[in-house]
């Protein structure tokens, strides 16, 4: 029997970055365990998003560690940070518009460690048999999120959440232990907001914990169990939403002194 996972999946001390006067994150410190949906939220400015470039490695961090399954992650180059399982979902969807959806999601799995290209000639059964589980893999996720009935469209043909769906899939397919989530709502259609909160609870069933940034509060209401509110780059609050609502500190620094709705 496994033993079970003590530690946080993911720990950050003293996370600090400035960029000229500005203090975008100045010593934010939270953590994530394994397993968790957790949302992250704040005003414009308090440093959410630069917190998701510092995590997944697209910018530098001036202080701080960030630990990620044992192992100090800061500064790394962001390829090595996916390389070690910690995924990243952008505001506006990445996808290779001139690629199916079929393709896009046959990208997204990961090699098996050999050299593909040697290996077609040396094992060519081994190799079409591997073509055809991960082809077979990638439509039954493309079913999971929707996605079958647009298998063979061009990506760019997507409407937005369609897009996001896409990029849960490719997600999905890759198996990451963490994936970072900016504003998954963003330029979504209503009508597949419930589709797009299907697919975030899909990435969780599947293994993957989730952090994710949101304005939509009532979002993240019934999907977090536990929020992380950010004020002026520093964490003012965890806690459940409703024990949010009830936080002075919140409510003055994150709606004027207004209830938490």
């Amino acid at each position: 029997m496994a033993e079970p996972q003590t530690l946080p999946l993911l720990e950050v001390r003293g996370l600090r970055k400035h960029f000229g006067g500005v203090k975008a994150v100045d010593g934010c410190d939270f953590s994530v365990a394994h397993g968790e949906l957790i949302g992250l939220i704040g005003p414009n400015g308090a440093g959410k998003s630069t917190v998701i470039e510092l995590l997944s490695g697209l910018v530098k961090p001036d202080a701080g560690t960030i630990v990620f399954d044992g192992h100090e992650i800061q500064g790394l180059a962001p390829h090595k940070i996916f390389a070690s399982g910690l995924a990243r979902c952008f505001q506006l969807a990445k996808e290779w518009p001139l690629l199916s959806v079929l393709e896009n999601l046959l990208i997204a799995i990961p090699p098996d460690g050999k050299d593909t290209i040697l290996h077609a000639f040396t094992s060519p059964r081994q190799s079409r048999a591997a073509e055809k589980a991960a082809r077979e893999r990638a439509l039954e996720v493309a079913e999971q999120y929707r996605l079958y009935p647009l298998r063979n469209d061009y990506a760019y043909t997507l409407s937005g959440g369609q897009k996001r769906l896409l990029e849960f899939a490719r997600i999905a397919l890759a198996r990451p232990k963490l994936a970072l989530l900016d504003e998954p709502m963003a330029g979504v259609n209503p009508v597949l907001q419930t589709q797009i909160e299907a697919g975030i609870r899909n990435l969780l069933a599947g293994g993957t914990t989730v952090l994710l940034v949101e304005h939509n509060l009532g979002f993240v209401e019934r999907l977090c169990d536990r929020v992380i509110v950010m004020v002026a780059g520093r964490v003012a609050a965890v806690g459940s939403m409703a024990e949010l609502r009830e936080n002075t500190i919140v409510q003055d620094a994150y709606l004027g002194g207004t209830s938490v709705a």
